[in-house]
């Protein structure tokens, strides 16, 4: 067993970042995600594994501290809140485009606008259609507990080393804030310059004796090669789409209804299920753990099955259930229930959502 300690989901994210064998991390305060910067901070991961902790002059700043941290083969790292990540938009698509590795965790706050400090789920489109411009994706991660906040850092930078592609760790100010018992995993060392260079051969690290430079950029002015590298990007889409979906069934074998909820929802769900159980009603969860991947399939499987109602529960007017809908196809009813602007609904809010806008009661 590794080391237990009980922890914010902020500072188990970060705890996960030193021990991850991140090189550095740079970002900028912002609630309720700031734990995970004063967190580092006061830990001096430099004098531990030697990486770096730099507080950026602005968000901007920070995501293009990545893109050239990351074009170096290191594993970098950045944290905000939604504000924040809404500035990040133009430096992840760029990333995405220049085939760059790097983790971005959003500990999502109640929006639109400056909105508040509370939890809620309303980035989902910003993080799984791309926030920015052009034709890309993010792998997305979305963790349920803070022991899932450590334990998918080093997830989230093994996906994106072995796609060079961007990963989201989208959490909510509920997970980042509670406190909960966790289990460390034991530390990686850090990769040293020489085996960067044998690991991953892309990577710019000056101009070697006798061999052309290393250019990594999103920029290229003839529309056919433009056309080429999109074409390149989209067949490694569905590489991740067909490789790395990630979900959890819970009671789902003989459940007349589905909920389907992320994060924080899907821990409030659990206890929703147990309440209609108690009323004679049959209902499972289906869990995304990857919001982009979608898991696409269970939900084709669960409408096979005669499923009688898909409800999407999430903090926000109704984002994920167009996903959700569009699996459905039309095939049985699908219907939202939510909560805005940093208000978080109760096991009994959604059960009773379900009781009438799924079973008709």
């Amino acid at each position: 067993m590794g080391e237990l300690r009980l922890m914010k989901g902020n500072e188990a994210l970060a705890e996960a970042a030193i021990r991850a064998g991140c090189d550095g991390y740079f970002g900028y305060p912002i609630t309720p995600q700031s734990e995970v910067i004063e967190y580092l901070m006061a830990e001096k991961p430099y004098d531990r594994t030697g990486m770096v902790v730099l507080q950026a002059e602005s968000e901007v700043a920070s995501i293009n501290m990545l893109y050239g941290g990351g074009a170096t083969g290191k594993k970098v790292m950045t944290s905000s809140s939604s504000p924040g990540i809404s500035l990040m938009q133009e430096g992840l698509s760029y990333i995405a485009g220049a085939e760059i590795p790097c983790v971005v965790a959003n500990v999502v706050r109640g929006g639109p606008g400056l909105g508040d400090i509370q939890p809620a789920q309303s980035d989902y489109f910003q993080s799984v259609k791309g926030g920015g411009h052009g034709d890309y994706r993010l792998i997305v991660l979305a963790p349920s507990s803070v022991q899932e906040m450590s334990d998918f850092v080093p997830l989230a930078f093994d996906l994106s080393f072995k796609y060079r592609n961007p990963a989201m760790i989208v959490t909510d100010g509920l997970i980042g804030q509670m406190m909960e018992k966790v289990e460390l995993f034991d530390p990686v060392p850090r990769l040293t310059d020489e085996e960067i260079k044998e690991k991953y051969p892309w990577a710019t690290n000056g101009k070697p004796k006798g061999k052309e430079r290393r250019i990594i950029t999103s920029l290229d002015l003839d529309p056919h090669r433009q056309e080429e590298h999109n074409w390149h990007l989209q067949a490694k889409y569905q590489r991740i789409e067909e490789d790395e979906v990630r979900y959890e069934m819970l009671q789902c074998d003989d459940a007349d209804y589905i909920i389907v909820a992320y994060g924080s929802s899907a821990r409030i769900a659990q206890k929703s299920i147990q309440l209609a159980k108690a009323e004679g009603i049959k209902v499972g969860l289906l869990r995304p753990i990857t919001l982009w991947p979608f898991p696409k399939k269970p939900i084709h499987e669960l409408v096979e099955k005669g499923i009688k109602g898909f409800l999407s529960v999430e903090m926000s007017a109704g984002q994920m259930v167009e996903d959700v809908k569009l699996e459905v196809g039309g095939q049985t009813k699908v219907e939202h229930f939510g909560r805005y602007g940093g208000v978080i609904h109760s096991p009994e809010e959604v059960l009773e959502a379900l009781k009438k806008q799924i079973i008709g009661e």
